[in-house]
């Protein structure tokens, strides 16, 4: 049985994820993926990084919404007979670069869904962190030079897709606390004091 273990980290927008999943991957001695997902799946795939960058945690019309543009392969021979693919085909590339990381090392994946992709991989915790309003207001204007009123319009919007990505392709509900293993909300005890937190759970229930 391997002793790989894998974090999955979903986040709201403004409550330090991102800070927290660095640092709680260091401490574990993991690696940490996020964007660098999108370069490793064009790779897999040998399709432009553009089109996964667009593609990125948002939620398509339907399921079999095509972009509204052609692209071009980097490669050929990967995805043969196929000039356009639909966000569902975009998504099933970067699940398999997901779960051939989490059979290969131990890893911590920032969002994109990996908790329901590994939700068969009994070595796979999923957390999700939150934060009050006011504290992912502020470290957003501070992160983005934002007024208070674009800091709350950007997490309304942005939230808003990453709610329609997670919950179109797991069929739970973002957030919600049933949907992770962990809910944790970062303003009660800091970056660091949330990273210790996590770390405890992680190492407990996976007996590290």
């Amino acid at each position: 049985m391997t002793e790989n273990f894998v974090v999955s980290v979903g986040r709201q927008l403004g409550s330090g994820g991102r800070n927290v999943g660095e640092k709680l991957a260091a401490r574990l001695g993991i690696d940490f993926y996020d964007k660098e997902l999108i370069n490793l799946a064009s790779e897999e795939s040998g399709l432009c990084a553009e089109f996964f960058e667009r593609a990125d945690e948002q939620a398509q019309s339907g399921p079999r919404g095509l972009f509204s543009i052609r692209f071009p392969f980097i490669s050929e021979g990967s995805i043969p007979a196929m000039n356009s693919l639909s966000n569902d085909a975009l998504f099933k590339v970067q699940s398999d670069v997901i779960r051939s990381l989490a059979e290969e090392k131990s890893c911590l994946f920032m969002g994109r869904c990996a908790d329901y992709i590994l939700r068969e991989n009994p070595r796979c915790v999923s957390v999700f962190i939150t934060a009050d309003k006011d504290d992912r207001i502020k470290r957003l204007m501070e992160l983005h030079n934002f007024t208070a009123e674009q800091a709350e319009e950007f997490i309304e919007k942005g939230e808003k897709k990453r709610a329609e990505y997670y919950n179109y392709y797991t069929n739970k509900k973002w957030g919600v606390a049933k949907s992770y293993h962990l809910c944790i909300n970062s303003s009660q005890l800091g970056i660091d004091g949330t990273v210790d937190f996590i770390e405890a759970f992680v190492r407990k229930r996976l007996s590290l």
